[in-house]
């Protein structure tokens, strides 16, 4: 008689427990410090918080309007030095432009008897010239834009100087125009942000963009698939100057007077400075216009926070190296955080 044998019913496999999802705020701090410009932001809310405690005038309406005419001319010159740096070049000569435009603009007015705005245009045309200047230099002659640029910066100050004998002028006024233009107490700094966003629409999702990214990320690959490199190098030398003349002239109407030593090499100096502290690579290849928008705002609160404290202008030369120098490091570390993570 055979044995019953008892045999034990097969155990069932334990179901694999689901991995947890991270909540909602954790997937948004993520994606959140993906983003170029995350550093940068978290540096400038936590610059806001520290002078506001320090100063409970800082967020002030006076001060913000204050704050808001340091950022504003400094950012639209910085969204065209982005364009170049990131092709590979830079210029110089922007801070001149800055101050040779609303001369032109006055000449045009006050000794030609044309309308403001018909002066204004010549101003910019003038500046456009200057970028097709460098650019031919630069791209035809092979010459660094670096020595191109430094040397039509003395050419141009010293054409300035010559035209107005080194004598501020008054803006000239035709009302609604002068508000437009930078009178009105925000206008100038409606006009950098909308500057800010368009360029930043213009580098990302058009062609003009992506081939500016690709000749200063891989010059001889993109000159290859057909990239016409020496157009857009020229193209965004003659940008840049626009927008350097643009900036000058928005800050004569908001002063309402013309001096031919305004900008120079302190505002061009600024906008690369903000642009690099925004995540502008030198190197080419890489970097965002608001980026540079917010790296200029940071060096805007630094200057006007530091002011309402009472700290010496002689100090904010150290403090701006200082906030060159961890912001490239941020950079760099959060680009290699997230190359990391995309591997």
């Amino acid at each position: 008689m055979a044995e019953n044998v008892l045999v034990a019913p097969p155990m069932e496999e334990e179901p694999e427990p689901t991995p947890e999802r991270p909540s909602p705020w954790l997937r948004l701090a993520r994606l959140f410090l993906r983003q170029r410009e995350a550093s940068i932001v978290v540096v400038a809310i936590a610059l806001i918080i520290y002078f506001q405690l320090s100063k409970p005038a800082f967020l002030s309406a006076q001060n913000i309007r204050t704050l808001s005419q340091f950022v504003a001319a400094t950012a639209i010159i910085s969204a065209g030095e982005v364009m170049l740096l990131i092709c590979g070049e830079i210029d110089l000569s922007v801070g001149q432009v800055y101050a040779l435009a609303p001369f032109i603009m006055y000449f045009a007015k006050q000794e030609a008897g044309l309308p403001l705005i018909v002066g204004l245009i010549l101003g910019l045309i003038v500046c456009a010239l200057v970028g097709l200047f460098n650019g031919l230099i630069t791209v035809a002659l092979r010459v660094p834009s670096f020595i191109t640029t430094l040397g039509t910066l003395f050419l141009i100050n010293g054409l300035t100087l010559t035209i107005s004998q080194g004598f501020p002028v008054l803006t000239p006024s035709e009302g609604l125009v002068d508000e437009v233009l930078g009178h009105a107490s925000y206008s100038e700094i409606i006009w950098a942000i909308a500057i800010a966003i368009v360029m930043q629409i213009v580098l990302s999702w058009t062609r003009w963009g992506l081939h500016t990214i690709a000749t200063g990320g891989n010059l001889l690959g993109a000159s290859e698939v057909g990239v016409n490199v020496a157009r857009i190098k020229i193209g965004n030398f003659m940008l840049c100057s626009v927008l350097g003349g643009f900036a000058g002239t928005l800050e004569a109407f908001r002063i309402t007077s013309i001096d031919p030593q305004a900008g120079g090499t302190d505002i061009m100096f600024l906008a690369v400075a903000g642009a690099v502290i925004g995540g502008t690579a030198l190197t080419g290849g890489l970097g965002t216009i608001i980026g540079a928008f917010l790296g200029t705002l940071v060096l805007s609160i630094l200057r006007d926070g530091f002011t309402l404290l009472g700290v010496s202008a002689f100090t904010f030369d150290i403090i701006l190296g200082a906030a060159i120098l961890v912001a490239m490091i941020l950079n760099v570390r959060l680009r290699l955080w997230r190359e990391a993570g995309r591997e």
